[in-house]
């Protein structure tokens, strides 16, 4: 994610981010551009405006179908914008969830518990991890270079990565109580933040895997491809050759809401706009390491 700053115009005018929609459109912007002039064309030396005056009717029906590509696209980019931050309140639930529980640990384990003390400090924040790498690749890496604790060793990349490290937190959890290193009711006030770990895994799995309808995403398409195509049509009559510069925009405006949805909505890829979610576990970890002296 691209860290700037909003009030800045001057960079928000004159500046193109590898995200901006005019490099990815370009080519269909300046094929849109010849195509707009063809037409410009076609209607002024040969259709000879003044006896086809009719062709200038096109314009009501342009003017009746943009209410409805207004809301098609505003529907579409407050949809993509839904998910894009649904995912960032769940990565801030997952790092509110990660400091509560290492105040917790760091409040109910006795000060030399050393080994208990440094499981903790590792798996918590290897379940963020491994989260991440789950949503960005379907793929688990565990980042593990020691081996105080064997249970890391059972983890397989494999299965189910974020679900493994969950159940390795928790049955160390009950371990302690069973050892009665921890009370009953420190159980009961920890429960939370460990039924939290699951939730916000399958929350963000739904986000990841579940994406627009592909039929709903290509009726806008094909909507913005025919009303942007049968603009010249229509206007030439009023406007002459300068609809090669007038439908292009149109177009580049439109079809620019369609690729920002588009970027939005997998937030958990590598586009600028996605979220910074690697910063997001290294702070988890900087955070747990700084609790659980």
């Amino acid at each position: 994610m691209i860290v700037y700053n909003p009030k800045d115009w001057f960079q928000a005018l004159f500046s193109l981010q590898r995200s901006d929609t005019v490099r990815k459109l370009f080519p269909l912007i300046l094929l849109i551009a010849l195509y707009s002039g063809g037409i410009a064309f076609w209607e002024i030396e040969y259709l000879k405006l003044s006896e086809k005056n009719w062709i200038k009717n096109i314009t009501v029906l342009h003017s009746l179908l943009g209410f409805v590509m207004s809301l098609l696209l505003v529907f579409r980019t407050n949809t993509a914008y839904d998910r894009w931050w649904e995912a960032r309140k769940q990565w801030g639930m997952l790092t509110n969830v990660s400091r509560n529980l290492a105040i917790k640990i760091q409040a109910f384990l006795e000060s030399d518990d050393q080994l208990n003390r440094g499981f903790f400090t590792k798996s918590i924040p290897l379940f963020a991890s491994t989260l991440f790498d789950h949503l960005r690749s379907n793929k688990t890496r565990f980042m593990l270079d020691e081996k105080e604790h064997p249970e890391f060793e059972t983890l397989d990349s494999q299965k189910h990565g974020p679900n493994q490290v969950a159940s390795l937190i928790v049955e160390r959890i009950n371990q302690l109580y069973l050892e009665k290193l921890i009370t009953g009711d420190q159980l009961i006030v920890m429960s939370q933040e460990l039924q939290s770990f699951a939730d916000i895994c399958g929350a963000c799995e739904r986000i990841k895997n579940t994406p627009i309808p592909i039929s709903y995403s290509s009726f806008i398409k094909k909507f913005i491809f025919i009303y942007v195509l049968t603009l010249p049509l229509g206007y030439v009559v009023s406007m002459g050759y300068f609809v090669m510069a007038t439908v292009p925009f149109i177009f580049y405006v439109m079809a620019s809401l369609e690729v920002i949805a588009e970027s939005i909505e997998d937030p958990f890829g590598t586009d600028p706009d996605d979220l910074p979610i690697e910063k997001m576990v290294n702070n988890i970890g900087i955070h747990v390491a700084e609790i659980i002296r």
